[in-house]
């Protein structure tokens, strides 16, 4: 079985022999695996009228457990945004019917970000459909295989998550 990575490190190794090109064996594909998953989930999110950026939001929210909301301070470190684009999404959400901003009990000055129910079922329909296209993906690969994928791509992420400045 061949792609198109075979092809790109094949011309790279007559083109510079002198050069060693096996990470772009693995990251070239882990890339491109990443721009196949892109379009996809637009496309699911667009079906159900949804931006990427708000399907990270609510899927914070909905992963957070009852009463499903959160401050904004932790919604931004979640999905590593500013605090003004964040103010900017809840805007957004809040306007569309899909978050409500209530007082904060514990901290006078603040906000807590809660789900409403027509953003529950929004990112519940959302998530159904990834996962749905997502399998169809994973289907050729055994469940085995894709644990041992899962864990070598953690060794390579794992130390990334961790640096502070994102690099």
């Amino acid at each position: 079985m061949r792609d198109e990575v075979d092809g790109l490190i094949e011309a790279w190794r007559s083109e510079r022999p002198d050069v060693d090109v096996t990470p772009l064996e693995v990251l070239s594909r882990v890339s491109r695996l990443a721009r196949h998953l892109d379009r996809a989930r637009r496309t699911v999110f667009t079906e159900h009228s949804l931006e990427p950026w708000e399907f990270d939001v609510l899927a914070e929210l909905r992963r957070s457990g009852p009463p499903y909301e959160l401050s904004p301070g932790r919604l931004l470190r979640a999905t590593l945004v500013t605090s003004g684009t964040m103010t900017n999404r809840v805007d957004r959400l809040a306007a569309a019917g899909l978050v409500r901003r209530r007082p904060d009990p514990a901290d006078k000055r603040g906000v807590l970000v809660r789900l409403t129910d027509q953003g529950a079922e929004r990112i519940d329909a959302a998530l159904e459909s990834l996962l749905r296209y997502e399998e169809t993906i994973l289907t050729p690969m055994p469940p085995e295989d894709r644990e041992h994928l899962a864990s070598l791509l953690r060794c390579l992420l794992a130390p990334l998550d961790t640096e502070p400045s994102g690099r």
